[in-house]
């Protein structure tokens, strides 16, 4: 029941506001915290997932983000289903 997409490489997810959308200026890789302009403030770790969660859900992608290639059926394996409660014959 779970799908799986990629996110562009060059999608700037540390470098974009999960809360306004706008995009900072390249930083350096030390650099793990920081302020937007609109007062969030960001660990870049936290804020790049919350940017490439919600790009991977939205249907109108208003985040910038390219999906690719379309969403498929995970593997069972990666999807960690339960065996145990897959009914018998499926």
């Amino acid at each position: 029941g779970r799908t799986f997409a990629r996110a562009d490489r060059f999608f700037p997810s540390t470098r974009m506001c999960s809360d306004c959308g706008r995009i900072t200026d390249k930083m350096m890789l030390n650099v793990r915290t920081w302020v937007c302009p609109c007062g969030s403030h960001h660990d870049r770790d936290v804020n790049a997932a919350r940017n490439i969660r919600a790009a991977g859900r939205a249907d109108l992608n208003d985040r910038g983000a390219q999906i690719r290639p379309a969403s498929v059926p995970a593997p069972r394996s990666e999807a960690v289903t339960h065996r145990e409660l897959v009914p018998s014959g499926t």
